[in-house]
């Protein structure tokens, strides 16, 4: 089987010590990687890969939580990249068009809006670089990776229909919804919107003991299999039984497998339609 994992990060800095290890391991196995840049630095890095390791392609963009001034990950960055993000960055259109010109860069994200921690001055500003990412896709006919997020404190908004209101007035392009972690509602929305739905390892986790959360089996079972994508999202997020670890590409394996029993399909054939779907989606 061959496998696809269409958002990875291992362009950031949780894999500087062992990337070659990461990839080759991730070739061995037959799994293509899409990695996703966050801010110029990190998609000018998911650029450079393409051209290094076999089977692996970029999608570009601004994350929402880089619009603003406070968020640093230091998985991300490392201890040098503080002062970077501190200031925030504008979506520079020019730049990212200049390194759209790659043809193994096959989408603009990952972009959307992200409220889990934000004000309304922030909000704004996801929206403003929201549209202008979504203006590059149109323009240039890539499809976008998105990033959409809910704050579980705060009912009264929805980034998931939010983002929707955004796509149907601006974009005419389609794409996937990264690490959707909506409700039966929002990815029924997103579907008919004719926007596939990716999981990450998040699936493999049992549910919440409280009954909050996405109930993934649900919305799976619901979803059809030529709408949904596999991806890892490393370093974060390890499926079971690798919890608690680095994630990495090859544990896209694991999403694949829970899709399957979740489905009642062999893993063959789940692993064949999602890399069928990312064919048809990102054109690779």
């Amino acid at each position: 089987m061959k496998f696809i994992d269409i958002h990875a990060h291992v362009n950031f800095k949780a894999f500087d010590e062992d990337r070659d290890a990461v990839m080759a391991r991730a070739n061995e196995s037959g799994t293509i990687v899409i990695n996703v840049g966050t801010q110029l630095d990190t998609a000018k890095k998911a650029v450079e890969m393409t051209e290094k390791y076999p089977d692996t392609y970029a999608i570009i963009g601004l994350h929402p939580i880089h619009t603003g001034k406070s968020f640093h990950d230091e998985k991300e960055l490392g201890e040098g990249g503080i002062e970077f993000t501190s200031r925030g960055e504008v979506f520079d259109k020019d730049a990212y068009r200049e390194l759209l010109q790659n043809p193994k860069v096959v989408g603009i994200g990952e972009c959307g809006l992200d409220y889990y921690r934000c004000d309304e001055e922030s909000i704004e500003k996801q929206k403003q670089a929201f549209i202008a990412q979504i203006e590059l896709a149109n323009e240039l006919n890539k499809p976008l990776m998105l990033h959409i997020r809910n704050n579980p404190e705060d009912k009264t908004k929805n980034a998931y229909f939010d983002a929707l209101e955004i796509l149907k007035e601006h974009a005419k392009v389609k794409g996937d919804v990264h690490f959707f972690a909506g409700g039966i509602e929002e990815a029924k929305a997103f579907l008919d919107f004719d926007f596939t739905l990716s999981f990450t390892g998040a699936i493999t986790y049992p549910p919440k003991k409280d009954g909050s959360g996405t109930n993934y089996e649900e919305i799976i079972h619901q979803t059809p299999i030529d709408m949904i994508m596999t991806e890892t999202d490393a370093p974060y997020v390890s499926p079971v039984p690798y919890r608690g670890k680095r994630n990495e590409p090859i544990y896209v394996l694991e999403v694949v497998k829970k899709i399957a029993l979740i489905k009642g399909l062999p893993e063959d054939e789940v692993a064949e339609t999602v890399m069928n779907n990312a064919k048809r989606v990102f054109g690779i």
